[in-house]
Order: C-alpha cells, then structure tokens, then sequence
C-alpha cells in the first residue's frame, strides 16, 4: 500500500511542477515575462506559402516548418542539428548553441536563409540543412540581402555596395569611394533613426535583379558627438555622426548601378531638398520612384526617375503647414496606369488612387478616422496597406475606423466603394497578408490577453490557431486596467487607462502613478497586451501590488487619431502637451479614491520630456521619474526636432520657451532623473545641461545613471537595476 501510495505521489508531482505559477516580480517580469507575448516567427514566399518557427519550443526540438495554408500541411524543412552542426564546423565561434535564430531573411522561394555572424555573412541551404559562408575578412561586412531571383547577396562593406555570385561564388565590388564620410548602401544615425525607423535599408535590388539603386550620403561638415567609454585603463572615445537642430545634414542622393557594369548612374532631382526620403522601383525596373522633402519639412515631393538617363519628373507634391509624415504605402498596379498612395491631405491618413501622371483618379478610403500601421519597429513610419488583390479588386489595410485604441483589418475596391471589416474580435490585429492575398496571419491581442497567433483566409474566416495566448504563463492574481476616457476642459476626450490593486476599496485614497509619452501619434493607451519592459502590465501590476493606482493618458496629438491633432503642437509641443494633460490629472484628483497629495508623473524618452515639462509647469505632482528626457530642442537630432520645431534660426522663440534648462528653477515635486551615459539618441547633454540649472536655481535632484547604456537598455541587469531603482523612489517619493 504504501509503495502504490509513492507511485502516485510521483506520478502527480511533475503535473503540479508544471501548473504552479510563478511569482510576480522584477526578475521575473524582465527575463521570463517576454515570453507571455511570444508568437512564432514567420515569412510568407513567393509561392504563398510560409515558413515559421516556434521559440516557444525547447531548443532541442527547435525547427523550421513549412506552412501550407491552404491544406493546413505543416512539416519540418529543416534537420536543425545538421544545420548547428554545420555551423560550427565552419565557425566554431559563431556562439550557437543547440539552435539557430531566425535569419535576416529567406530567399523568396524559402530554400536559402541569410545570416551575419560576427561581421561576417552566411548562407542556409535549407533543404541540405548545411551553411556556407560567404565573407571571410578582417573587416565588418552587414545589411545583406537576397536579389529577389535568389542567385545573388548584395552587402556593405567598408561603406562600399559588393555583391556575392552564389553559384560561381565571384565577388564583385559596386562602389569604390567608400570612406569615413562618403556612405554607399548604408546610412548615417539620423536616416537610419528617423528617416526608415531603425533599419539600415540604403540600398534596393530592382524586380529583375539587374541593377541596385542606393543612397549615396556625404556626412563631410555635418556636427560629431563624442562619447567616453569607461572600460579601457586609456579611455576609449566614440564619435557619431549627428546633427541637431539648425545644423548642416548630411548630403544624400540615389545612385544606380548595374550588377554586370558596375558604373553608376545618378539620378537628378531637379528641385533643391535637404531629405531623400524614400526610393523604390517601378515594375519595370527601368524607372525609380523618389521621394524628397524641404528642411522646414512642410513639403514632400514624389519623383519617377529614368535610371538610363538619370531624369526625374515631378509626379506629386503633398503639403501641411505642420510637417509631412513620412508613409511607406506606395504600390504600383500591375495595369501599368495606377499607383496607391497615403496621404493626409484632408487631415487623416487615407488612400488615393494616381494615374502614372500624378493626376488623382479617385479617393480609396475616406472618413474622419486613419489608416493605422499594425505592426512595425518605429511609430514614426506609417505603412497601413497589408495587401492588394487586383483580380478581385480588393484593397486590404488597417485604420482605426471603428475606435482609436484599437486596430482592425478591412477591406475596400479601388473605387472606394465596399468598405468592409474584416477583422471582427475588438483589440489590435497585427496582420501580415500572403503576397497572394488570399490568406493572412493574425497576431491578436487584447487589453487582458495576451498576444495569439492565427491563420485566416482574406475574408476573415480563422482556419489555424498556430499559437494561443498563454496567460497559464503569468503570476497569480494579475490585475487589467479599465479603458476610459477623461475630458479635457474643451471636452475632448483623452483615451485613458486605470489599473487599480486587486484589494481595491473605494472608500480609501490611494496614490497615482501616471505614465506617459505624450509624443505625436505615439499612444500610450490601446487595447491590447503591453508586455514592454517598461512601464508595461508587469511593472504596473508590481506598483499596484504595492498600493498604487497606475493611469495612463493620451493628450490630444498623441492619440493618433488625425493629422489636424497632430499639428497642433506645431512649433510648440509643450503648451498643448501639457494642457491636455493637467486637465487629465485635475479630474483624476476629484476622484474619491485618489490622494491629491501623493500623486506621481513618469516617462521615457519623449514621456522624460513632457514628464519634465508637467513638473516644470504645474504644481500638480508631488514626484516624477524622467528618463532619457530631451530638454531642449537645440540639443536633439535636426530631423525630428525640426518636423514640429522648424529650425532655431526660424523660430527663435519657440526654442526659447520649449527650453526645460531655462524652466529648471521652476520645478515643483522630487525628481528622479535617469540616463544612459552612451545614449545616442537622446544624449546626455540634455540630462546634464538640465541637472546643471538645477544645481544653479538651488533646486534638489536624485539621478541614476547607468554607464555605457543607449537610449533602450538592451542588457537584463540594467533593466532590473532601473525597475527597482523606480520601485523603492516610488514608495520613498510618494
């Protein structure tokens, strides 16, 4: 008895190691919380169908897997310990362990996978499941890409375009002029940040595979930062390339160059620019597409350039007397007589149907809503079209038609007529669309689900789940905010979100912890999971474990709800930012539930500056964190600081009064300030040049700075320090 009495005991023991949860805490939140979020890795081919691999997975059983979406067949494509194996026999140090990472990318027929490893380049076979390197040099080689006929990589090296023969395995050199300040193929911080959202995308193969255009930029004059690496006993000293407001950019233009004749050609855009936005080929390879803008950035040219002759002609402008946002929604029919195009011309981001001329044939989508991105690294760059289906005339996109906090998939004819949702479960749809348009992937999340993974045929109907939410994943007893909006004086109403502690009661007052942006069309409030390491589901859990009561608002133009809000911090973000926001926080305060007294404002980046700007410009807060705040607009990049600013020498004034250095001596509440000493984004002058008029107006500070850390902290312990260092000011300050 006692024997079958152990036997069971045993038996039931791995099962409750399995179902017990964990415990909700920093550690947790920073190393495993990520992997609540976790969906599988994905590629759509050429062929329609789609490759994935599941991280979620041990590594041991780790694969690559083909997806047929119309039969729903899925089978392995790749013998994973061949392919480690094969690896480290090339490389011993190419620091893989039991799996590999998802590639830079597929070929488009999925049978070859690009890798950089260590600055240098290699090639899957994914059938063979065995590598083969491409570059073997001293020198770094990066931003590799498949010609779309699969046979060829293009790469950069020194700051030089190269591309590599796969089947002759011949190396050819596209450009010669490469230099510290003459840049092929790849881009400086302010095109690589602002222009294309964090991608190094400075080169285009064209449809053929014959030729690539490319962006050839001069950074000769153009102002360098400089950075001290503590580590070396001889302090080792980093230099960025980085201009800000009011100072000289660097010099770009488009070249174009044959793979068998490597001589460019340079296209000539007839009227003056200070940005090259965007280039892409037409159909025909034979023609480009240019896209250029003003420095006052209140004008965007459209160019269709001949890469024989190198002429351009001026197709379309668009206008705003704030800034243009930069969109990559620009499509070529295949009728060879159309083209899409996004633009806020009428104040919201919708599509518009050209003739090749430029003449506008028809307005596609229309309302007083916005096509939204559903994905994507960088807010700042717009593309919301995610397929055109030309057979059946259907042009699918997301918008957040039926609600700003939310993003959801429809569809309409190129006429405009037939608008259709597709999507129909409330939260935010991520999609990803076959290039044939007849299926689509769906990362689906809510404001209390974490985020799945689905297949759908291209009217909605689910034919997969690929990846479920996994709240079993999570601690016990989390707690979900409460969706709400709170009115300005003027009676907008500011989307908002309250997560409240679980042993919530009404009749007591507890404090409240604002987190905000407040930046243009960059919200902080949307229905879906927020997983991110800061200011996210787990940290407010963790402050409302502790008492505290976590709110979010959007202001007005961070809503993203049209471009008309938007500008209307043109010139001067701080007093309409600002505005909003205290009218959010005085209503919070007439709430029975709330102390007035104790109640806090944090945020990163551009939530460190509007952080900054309520403390400096209210009385409404007893503390506040403000991390990686720009303090004054002379000191970050010309591009974004000049979009809503315009240059110093044009608007004097407004730099003036935007300036939190000379509002220091006006701050009311304990302040937390925090910064990484290698953030070249926002660089640590702002931070000091603040602290220093501190120092001078006799006003009190507490800092944190974390040595050698950018704008994102990317190592694990940093992110651990600086959440607790938030949690204990937090519980000291209020």
């Amino acid at each position: 008895m006692r024997r079958c009495l152990c036997l069971l005991v045993v038996a039931l023991c791995p099962v409750l190691v399995v179902a017990q949860r964990p415990q909700l805490s920093i550690e947790w939140a920073i190393k495993d919380g990520p992997k609540v979020a976790s969906v599988p890795d994905f590629a759509w081919l050429k062929d329609g169908t789609a490759i994935l691999y599941d991280t979620n997975k041990p590594e041991a059983t780790r694969t690559f897997e083909s997806l047929n979406p119309a039969d729903g067949e899925r089978h392995p494509v790749l013998n994973m310990t061949a392919a480690v194996a094969s690896l480290k026999k090339i490389n011993p140090d190419a620091g893989i362990d039991k799996a590999l990472e998802w590639p830079e990318s597929f070929d488009d027929a999925g049978k070859q996978a690009l890798y950089e490893t260590k600055g240098d380049i290699y090639v899957l076979d994914v059938a063979k499941s065995t590598f083969r390197r491409i570059t073997n040099t001293p020198a770094e080689e990066k931003d590799a890409q498949f010609s779309p006929d699969g046979r060829m990589i293009a790469f950069v090296r020194s700051n030089d375009l190269y591309v590599h023969d796969l089947a002759s395995g011949k190396e050819t050199r596209l450009t010669a002029d490469g230099s510290e300040n003459l840049l092929n193929g790849t881009l400086t911080w302010v095109y690589w940040e602002e222009v294309f959202g964090r991608k190094d995308m400075g080169y285009w193969w064209s449809p053929d595979s014959k030729s690539i255009a490319y962006l050839h930029t001069d950074t000769t004059g153009v102002p360098v930062s400089t950075f001290v690496d503590f580590e070396p006993q001889d302090a080792k000293v980093i230099h960025q390339v980085y201009p800000k407001a009011g100072e000289k950019d660097p010099t770009v233009k488009v070249g174009v160059v044959s793979v068998g004749q490597p001589q460019t050609r340079w296209i000539s855009i007839p009227e003056p620019f200070e940005w090259l936005l965007r280039v892409k080929w037409l159909p025909d390879s034979q023609r480009v597409a240019v896209e250029t803008m003003n420095r006052m950035q209140t004008e965007l040219r459209l160019y269709f350039a001949n890469v024989e002759s190198g002429q351009a002609k001026h197709i379309l402008t668009e206008s705003d007397p704030g800034w243009v946002n930069v969109t990559d929604d620009l499509y070529f029919l295949h009728d060879g007589e159309h083209f899409l195009w996004a633009s806020e011309r009428d104040g919201y981001m919708h599509l518009y149907r050209f003739a090749m001329d430029g003449k506008l044939v028809n307005k596609v989508t229309n309302g007083d809503w916005a096509m939204a991105s559903s994905g994507g690294v960088a807010f700042w760059v717009r593309q919301a079209a995610t397929g055109i289906d030309e057979k059946n005339d259907w042009i699918y996109f997301t918008a957040l038609k039926d609600s700003s906090i939310e993003r959801q998939l429809y569809r309409v004819k190129s006429d405009g007529s037939g608008l259709q949702r597709i999507a129909e479960t409330a939260g935010t749809h991520g999609i990803e669309m076959s290039p044939d348009t007849r299926f689509y992937f769906d990362a689906f999340s809510d404001i209390h689900t974490p985020p799945s993974l689905t297949l759908h045929a291209s009217d909605g109907k689910q034919l997969a789940t690929l990846a479920g939410p996994k709240p079993d994943l999570l601690p016990e007893g989390m707690v979900y905010p409460e969706l709400t909006t709170i009115r300005t004086s003027d009676g907008f109403p500011m989307p908002a979100s309250i997560l409240k502690p679980a042993n919530f009661d009404p009749q007591k007052k507890y404090p409240v912890i604002l987190y905000l942006y407040g930046g243009p069309s960059a919200p902080v409030v949307a229905n879906e999971w927020d997983h991110t390491f800061i200011g996210g589901i787990y940290f407010d859990n963790i402050m409302a474990r502790d008492g505290y009561v976590m709110v979010r608002i959007d202001n007005r133009a961070a809503t993203a709800i049209s471009k008309q809000l938007e500008d209307l911090i043109a010139q001067n973000p701080a007093a309409g930012e600002t505005a909003d926001l205290v009218d959010g926080v005085r209503w919070l305060k007439k709430q029975p539930w709330v102390d007035a007294n104790r109640f806090g404002v944090w945020g990163w980046s551009g939530g460190g500056t509007n952080t900054l700007n309520l403390m400096t410009r209210s009385k409404e807060f007893k503390a506040g964190i403000a991390g990686a705040p720009v303090t004054d607009w002379h000191y970050y990049d010309s591009k974004w600081s000049e979009a809503f600013m315009k240059t110093p020498q044009a608007n004097p004034q407004g730099y003036e009064k935007t300036s939190l250095v000379k509002r220091a001596g006006d701050l009311s509440g304990d302040l937390l300030i925090m910064y990484g000493t290698y953030d070249d984004n926002v660089h640590p002058q702002n931070e000091e040049a603040f602290m220093n008029a501190l120092v001078t107006a006799g006003k009190p500070y507490r800092t944190e700075v974390y040595p050698m850390r950018k704008h994102d902290f990317t190592d694990d312990q940093a992110r651990i320090h600086r959440e607790h260092v938030m949690e204990d000011f937090w519980k000291s300050a209020l």
